[in-house]
């Protein structure tokens, strides 16, 4: 079992900045994956950034050169740094986790971000 918490979502100005945490309930480094997807309304939920527990990451087109996801091992948390946002990028965001074992899959509860001015 693992659990995700995340945090850090909020209302932003287009072109602003915010940081999003997801805090594994246990080492982030055993874990297969770790990502951020995101689900506007009516639309399906789509991948945003992904990293393996190599540390190799992944970037949907829409984001790349302006999100960042990174991972702090200490603190079992894995986060989107997201810049010069755009009114587009409003969506609830999940943290997502996959085990080794079982290939099991975990998502957190959304945190809400949304962009408009």
């Amino acid at each position: 079992q693992v659990q995700l918490v995340e945090s850090g979502g909020g209302l932003v100005q287009p072109g602003g900045s915010l940081r999003l945490s997801c805090t594994a309930s246990r080492s982030i480094f055993s874990l297969k994956t770790m990502a951020w997807y995101r689900q506007a309304p009516g639309k399906q939920r789509e991948l945003v950034a992904d990293v393996t527990s190599g540390g190799n990451t992944n970037y949907a087109d829409s984001v790349k050169g302006r999100f960042t996801i990174s991972r702090d091992g200490a603190k079992n948390t894995v986060y989107l740094q997201m810049s010069s946002l755009k009114p587009e990028d409003t969506a609830v965001y999940y943290c997502y986790a996959m085990t080794w074992v079982q290939r099991s899959e975990y998502w957190g509860q959304g945190t809400q971000v949304t962009v408009s001015s």
